[in-house]
């Protein structure tokens, strides 16, 4: 299982990943200043997935109740992994 959240989150807020449609939404560093632009948007279906594009420099959409999604940058993320099967 994973999860991935923001280091530092809007005050007040408690913010997950954009899940769409199309699935999660994210911003290609390829396109420098212009990634968060709809037309650069990258979708996968999996946090996995997001994980993945994450550790190559892709930044995440998150959203919180109320308030606007914004595109985060890789280094403001943190993923958390942890496994179904360990006793507690």
């Amino acid at each position: 299982m994973i999860r991935i959240e923001r280091v530092s989150p809007r005050k007040g807020a408690v913010e997950e990943p954009e899940l769409t449609t199309r699935g999660y939404r994210l911003g290609d560093p390829a396109h420098g200043r212009r990634k968060h632009h709809a037309e650069h948007a990258v979708y996968v279906k999996s946090l996995d997935d997001a994980a993945v594009l994450i550790g190559k420099g892709f930044s995440l959409w998150m959203v919180a109740e109320g308030k606007r999604a914004s595109l985060i940058a890789p280094s403001s993320l943190r993923i958390v992994r942890s496994d179904k099967s360990e006793a507690h």
